[in-house]
């Protein structure tokens, strides 16, 4: 009889000669692999990475139930940021929120969903606004979808008309630097909407020498205009070159990337409160939906998706799960469904309501005269 190994129940058998070392490299592999995953995150904190991947999922799913009041009839129009949220979410989490001279001032477009989202938004008040309820905090029910206005943040009113917010934001960066207390208004905008004339105005009276502003200029370049491409709309190669005309500090960054947008962001802003002169971003993003319910407001599969490609990077580096993963998403769409129930049953806006929100002091005033 050959002899044979005894091996007590329940015990492992010894590893072959070699499996200990093997096991130990297949090991440190890994781990060597996840520390070079991390590494990609250009030194922010677990912690920010995942309250900027919460954000940007919220502000995502907030959109869609947007686009889907809007799909069911329970809105005129809808126009948003679907595809912004890695450059948006950024820019809200950095602004120095409040009320008056010693804060920031935010001159936004209509696709700032993402960085109101940042700031503080809820759900409700957004959902409030496309389905034209009078409980709307921004306009009490009388405007389009995304045309926020939230004064106690310095949030000034989302125009229809492109591209006037920037000479707009210019005066509130001369009211800034007479205060003197390192505030800076922040501008946001579209690639087309650089052809108006308001927008280069915003480029000369923030650089005059001796008298540069506290602003910062950022473009959110998606390469389309409603329906026309970039290629065929700008002379210049990059937009961004355009400020360098004007000796305007400029940087052209990759706004779905929520890393490099932030530490993009962060750089700009501290130089301008440390000088008191201009800035300039242009970032490149996505127009996931479309520009508008105008054009379907259908999601383009065929083109990257800054949530999902920054979900994947966190799954992969280990710092967030599939399981924490989903119940985000199942939260926020929770969430959805409520505001847009509740919204439901709000009331719509009365004719005697037509003047709110028009004139400072409404309520003193006599509209008659006017």
């Amino acid at each position: 009889m050959s002899k044979k190994t005894s091996v007590k129940a329940g015990s492992k058998p010894a590893p072959k000669k070699g499996a200990a070392s093997k096991t130990s490299a297949g090991a440190a592999k890994k781990t060597s692999a996840k520390a070079s995953s991390k590494d990609s995150f250009g030194g922010l904190s677990e912690d920010l990475l995942l309250r900027m991947h919460d954000l940007m999922v919220k502000s995502r799913v907030l959109e869609e139930r947007l686009i889907k009041i809007y799909k069911a009839g329970e809105a005129y129009f809808w126009i948003g940021g679907p595809g912004e949220e890695a450059f948006g979410v950024p820019l809200g989490m950095l602004t120095k929120k409040g009320q008056g001279l010693d804060y920031d001032w935010l001159h936004l477009h209509y696709r700032c969903t993402p960085t109101l989202i940042a700031m503080g938004m809820t759900m409700i008040d957004s959902v409030r606004l496309i389905m034209n309820r009078s409980t709307d905090p921004s306009t009490g029910g009388r405007n389009f979808a995304n045309h926020y206005c939230f004064p106690q943040w310095n949030v000034a009113p989302v125009t229809s008309p492109i591209e006037v917010q920037y000479p707009i934001a210019v005066g509130t960066a001369h009211a800034q630097k007479r205060h003197g207390k390192k505030s800076i208004s922040i501008v946001t905008g579209g690639d087309a909407g650089t052809a108006e004339g308001d927008f280069a105005s915003a480029l000369i009276l923030a650089s005059r020498k001796g008298q540069e502003l506290p602003v910062l200029l950022t473009v959110q370049n998606n390469k389309m205009g409603i329906s026309t491409p970039f290629e065929g709309q700008h002379g210049e190669t990059h937009i961004a070159d355009r400020a360098k005309a004007f000796n305007i500090r400029s940087r052209i960054i990759n706004g779905n990337d929520p890393v490099e947008t932030y530490i993009a962001v962060k750089e700009e802003m501290d130089y301008i409160r440390k000088t008191g002169k201009p800035s300039f971003i242009e970032a490149y993003t996505t127009r996931l939906y479309g520009h508008s319910s105008a054009d379907g407001a259908n999601k383009k599969t065929h083109m990257a998706d800054p949530v999902m490609v920054f979900e994947e990077r966190l799954l992969k580096a280990g710092i967030i799960s599939e399981k924490a993963v989903k119940k985000i998403w199942e939260i926020y769409e929770t969430e959805g469904v409520a505001a847009q129930e509740q919204a439901r049953q709000e009331p719509v806006p009365t004719s005697d309501s037509v003047w709110d929100h028009v004139y400072v002091n409404n309520e003193n005033a006599d509209w008659r005269k006017f």
